[in-house]
């Protein structure tokens, strides 16, 4: 008996060692050597190319880039850690890595230690702090970052009908900027002072807004980008091109908000329906461990609960995409 919890606990630490090197090998690994070659010499293609379709193709590409699931590359990172580094720098907060390094090490040490107080199986509790120290935070900061450019989007269109009631009035477009600088509060003067900022110190305007492009990797964002790009190419009515582009921006907020409103059931019901299993498992084992005992003991009950686990959090992942909305 004894030596069939053993080996239990022994898997459960196999997979908390699994998913820990899976996430250092992630962390440290930098990018492909050809694929970043080849990047450079397309980047090279369209930054000297005098065509005005290269220079669009590229922007647009570049807005392609940013709604896509990208992995360890967020933009203008080269390694896991400069991804971790800019995805904490993306929440708007002033955190470093190494305080949140601390944070993950002393979460996962004390819900280890709270779970081998209860049930004093050591591997076991080791492979739970792994997991949640590893997990928790990762979540935390994702949940941050969708704060933040919700904000950012909640207030950008405005900034935007700044820009074109300063360009009417007569002003250059750095000054415009700076006015929005100034005047609009959270996370969108926060990027445009930057912006500004960076101008201030001799970047050109195309640097400063693909700059704060890469950091921010939000599509509204991008598309203003482009907006300004494909203006300064061709020429036309800025202001007009801009009023235009917050009114689709407008719309483009409506219209997830509708989808928000009509998902809104059918996530919740994920949610519960997805969560409730595990909740109700970890509830009885802490209420009366012996009573779930028999779960780390007995192989066929071993079997079933591994299968049951596994196939539970594969419906939860198919849930969790089928009630994802993107536009």
């Amino acid at each position: 008996m004894q030596r069939k919890t053993d080996v239990i606990q022994v898997m459960l630490l196999a997979v908390g060692v699994i998913v820990m090197a899976g996430l250092g090998y992630t962390a440290f690994a930098g990018p492909s050597t050809g694929k970043a070659s080849a990047r450079r010499i397309q980047q090279i293609r369209y930054r000297h190319s005098e065509s005005t379709a290269a220079r669009v193709e590229s922007q647009l590409k570049k807005a392609i880039a940013a709604r896509k699931p990208v992995g360890y590359k967020v933009a203008g990172s080269g390694s896991r850690v400069e991804a971790l580094a800019i995805r904490l720098d993306r929440t708007g907060k002033k955190w470093t890595l190494s305080q949140y390094a601390y944070a993950s090490l002393g979460l996962g040490l004390a819900v280890a230690l709270l779970v081998f107080l209860k049930s004093g199986a050591f591997l076991l509790s080791l492979g739970i702090g792994v997991l949640v120290g590893a997990g928790l935070p990762h979540l935390v900061v994702g949940k941050l970052i969708k704060k933040r450019i919700a904000k950012f989007n909640a207030k950008f269109a405005d900034a935007i009908e700044l820009l074109v009631r300063g360009l009417r009035s007569g002003l250059p477009v750095t000054e415009t900027l700076q006015v929005v600088a100034q005047e609009v509060d959270g996370p969108v003067g926060i990027e445009f002072k930057s912006i500004v900022d960076r101008i201030k110190v001799g970047r050109t305007m195309d640097e400063a807004l693909q700059v704060a492009a890469e950091r921010l990797g939000i599509p509204e964002f991008n598309f203003f980008c482009i907006t300004l790009a494909i203006q300064r190419e061709t020429g036309g009515n800025l202001a007009e091109t801009l009023s235009n582009l917050a009114d689709v921006l407008r719309k483009r907020g409506q219209m997830k908000l509708k989808i928000k409103a009509m998902s809104s059931e059918s996530k919740a019901s994920a949610m519960i329906v997805g969560a409730l299993p595990f909740i109700v498992f970890g509830l009885i084992w802490w209420i009366n461990p012996k009573y779930i005992d028999t779960f780390f003991t007995d192989e066929r009950l071993i079997v079933i609960g591994l299968g049951g686990f596994t196939w539970m959090g594969i419906g939860v992942f198919i849930m969790s995409k089928m009630v994802s909305f993107e536009i």
